[in-house]
C-alpha cells in the first residue's frame, strides 16, 4: 500500500501523513505515474472533508487503472485521531487551509 498525498508540492511541504508521497491531483497522469504499480494498492487524502482533492486524485488513478481508495476526512481527521504528522510546519493547532 502505497499513501499520495494529492495536495500541492507547498502544502505537503508544510505537513503531510509520515510515509506518504506526494503527487498533486491535477498532475497525475499516465506520464506522471509511470513509477507507480499496478498491483498495489494506493491511499490517495488532501487536508479535510471538505476538500475534494483526494477524491479527484482517486478518480484519476481509477481512470489510469490503479487500485485506489480516498481516506475520508483526510489530514485533518487523521490528525484528530492523534496519528502523526511530519513537515515543516506542524503544530498542534488545526488549522484547514485547503492545500488543493
Amino acid at each position: 500500500m502505497t499513501v499520495i498525498d494529492a495536495m500541492r508540492a507547498e502544502a505537503f511541504q508544510r505537513e503531510h501523513i509520515p510515509g506518504a508521497v506526494n503527487m498533486p491531483h491535477h498532475e497525475m497522469s499516465r506520464q506522471t505515474t509511470t513509477q507507480l504499480s499496478s498491483d498495489q494498492l494506493y491511499i490517495t487524502y488532501c487536508d479535510a472533508i471538505g476538500c475534494n482533492g483526494s477524491t479527484r486524485g482517486a478518480l484519476n488513478l481509477a481512470r489510469l487503472g490503479f487500485t485506489v481508495k480516498d481516506l475520508l476526512g483526510g489530514l485533518d481527521w487523521w490528525k484528530r485521531d492523534g496519528y502523526p504528522t511530519e513537515g515543516t510546519g506542524t503544530s498542534e493547532e488545526h488549522v484547514i487551509s485547503c492545500g488543493c
